[in-house]
């Protein structure tokens, strides 16, 4: 099936650069807003580290309009103060990118936009009838705090994938060698290495405030205030076997405390689907396209 690719962008309350991608012929089915995790830009949907389509292409191929935006002072999104850039910005920044696309949506993030996701599916409840985390962090409801130990005007030291970091408060974090081979790729037995120096090379420094909010310091992560906007709601969690921060137990509780809520919640762990290997960047790995299967298959059940 032809694909039609179009890019927009959207100036208030802060710039979003978005991608579309949809099928030639438009089929009745939701809208898909795909939104990347950090150190990413929207690209990480578009084509994987060996240099197939991406999941845009994939979800587009099988009739499903998708979009794919940066974050709101990320990638082509255009410049937000850093000080004024916190996961509250960028929520603002997508919901008004979704209210604009109109529903019905389904909202699928990626790793540190998990956040992002349970609260715009709490404030857009209208349009959002499903939600796919993919290995999302979750809402600073459940999420334990990091510890600090020490901090100044500056600076903080605190806690970071089991290892102690230094972050600079003042300027943006460049992801490091050992963020990138141990909590983006790990273990992985489908990311490519020969290609790993060029995937390092594509990724984007973090802004330092939504980074020290994905660790929950000082409780910051952002939080679900109204639980019951999920009542009901689908949502799938998916997570591979060999992901650093997300164990099992981990993101089963984000499943727990989303069924607790009164969403139609489900966990796949892919381990449980014979599928054993896959680290963090599932979009991007070698099985990349039977993984974008299960995920449409779930969306088809009940779209």
């Amino acid at each position: 099936m032809a694909v039609l690719h179009e890019t927009g962008l959207i100036g208030t309350p802060v710039p979003v650069y978005f991608e579309t991608f949809a099928p030639a012929r438009r089929a009745e089915r939701p809208t898909v807003l795909m939104i990347h995790g950090g150190a990413h830009t929207g690209a990480c949907y578009q084509r994987t580290v060996d240099g197939r389509p991406g999941w845009a292409y994939a979800f587009a191929e099988r009739g499903f309009r998708t979009v794919v935006p940066d974050w709101p002072g990320t990638g082509r999104s255009g410049y937000v103060p850093l000080e004024a850039l916190d996961g509250a910005t960028v929520v603002e920044g997508l919901g008004a990118l979704a209210r604009r696309l109109g529903g019905p949506l389904v909202l699928l993030t990626h790793s540190m936009s998990g956040a992002y996701g349970w609260r715009l599916a709490e404030l857009h409840s209208d349009l959002i009838h499903a939600v796919v985390g993919v290995a999302p962090a979750p809402p600073g409801n459940i999420q334990k705090e990091a510890p600090v130990y020490a901090e100044s005007e500056t600076t903080i030291e605190t806690e970071q994938s089991g290892r102690r970091v230094r972050i600079d408060k003042t300027r943006p974090v460049v992801p490091t060698r050992d963020f990138v081979e141990r909590k983006l790729v790990g273990e992985s037995r489908f990311f490519p290495r020969g290609r790993l120096a060029e995937y390092a090379a594509g990724l984007r420094p973090l802004p330092p405030r939504l980074l020290l909010e994905r660790q929950n310091v000082h409780g910051t992560q952002l939080r679900v205030h109204d639980a019951q906007k999920l009542a009901g709601k689908r949502i799938l969690v998916i997570t591979g076997t060999d992901d650093l921060d997300h164990a099992r137990d981990v993101d089963g509780a984000i499943v727990n405390w989303l069924v607790e809520s009164g969403a139609r919640a489900e966990f796949c762990w892919l381990g449980d689907r014979g599928i054993v290997g896959n680290g963090h960047m599932l979009m991007l790995e070698a099985n990349s396209d039977q993984i974008a299967g299960i995920i449409m298959d779930w969306i088809e059940r009940e779209a």
